[in-house]
């Protein structure tokens, strides 16, 4: 696999991979209902292609040539030292082979000014706490609505750079 930008035409591929790997993730906790409601405001084509307008984002995929494996999506706030990394999925099929690690890495070298990378996680993701956790990122807070209008608490990780 091998990181590049993302475009108009991995939208379609990029959607269905966040459906299944939601579904994956979150089925047990939350139910296939709640998570497809999510997911179709969340990851609808018209939401994900206002991200790759986006200013001060970079919105990456993993890619082999034949599917996509992960995604990424993080975005500067109002202080360019501080970037938010909104997602982070890997397929389900495609886990536990370095292509997380590949698309932290390249967000990170995506943000230049960045000193602290920052991310909500639900609780109950344990298997993305650990890997965060693995990778630098420590406990910064709490959030009562994960991405702002989930309902779900979450963990606020953050990773200082620099």
């Amino acid at each position: 696999m091998f990181v590049r930008t993302a475009s108009e035409r991995d939208l379609v591929a990029v959607r269905a991979l966040l459906v299944e790997t939601w579904h994956a993730t979150y089925d047990a906790v939350h139910g296939a209902e709640q998570v497809a409601a999510i997911t179709d405001d969340w990851h609808s084509i018209a939401s994900l292609k206002a991200r790759l307008t986006r200013p001060n984002s970079e919105f990456l995929v993993a890619d082999d040539g034949k599917r996509l494996g992960g995604m990424a999506f993080a975005a500067a706030t109002t202080d360019p030292k501080i970037v938010l990394l909104h997602q982070l999925y890997v397929h389900p099929a495609c886990q536990r082979q370095g292509i997380g690690r590949l698309l932290l890495d390249e967000v990170e070298a995506s943000f230049p000014e960045m000193r602290t990378l920052r991310l909500e996680v639900e609780e109950a993701n344990a298997v993305a706490i650990a890997f965060y956790e693995a990778n630098g990122f420590r406990r910064a807070g709490r959030t009562a609505d994960c991405g702002g209008s989930s309902g779900w608490p979450a963990l606020i990780l953050e990773k200082r750079l620099g």
